[in-house]
């Protein structure tokens, strides 16, 4: 998961289940191990963040694009 690389460094260091980005650019993208140790608070809370850091640096256009779709 995406993530602001001060946040990346302390998720790092508090939950062993937050390991450095595998095969992506380590300072800002985190593994996220599923193994039942991270609250689910925690867990939506960075899946939230992604989202957010990843959807905003697409381009106007691809932003446009996703909030055109139809929701669920």
């Amino acid at each position: 998961m995406k993530c602001e690389p001060e946040k990346a460094i302390a998720l790092r260091a508090e939950h062993p289940a937050v390991r450095p980005g595998y095969h992506m650019n380590k300072t800002h993208w985190n593994t996220v191990v599923f193994d039942g140790s991270l609250p689910h608070h925690l867990l939506e809370e960075m899946i939230e963040d992604s989202y957010r850091l990843v959807f905003n640096s697409l381009s106007r256009k691809a932003r446009a694009a996703i909030d055109a779709e139809p929701t669920s």
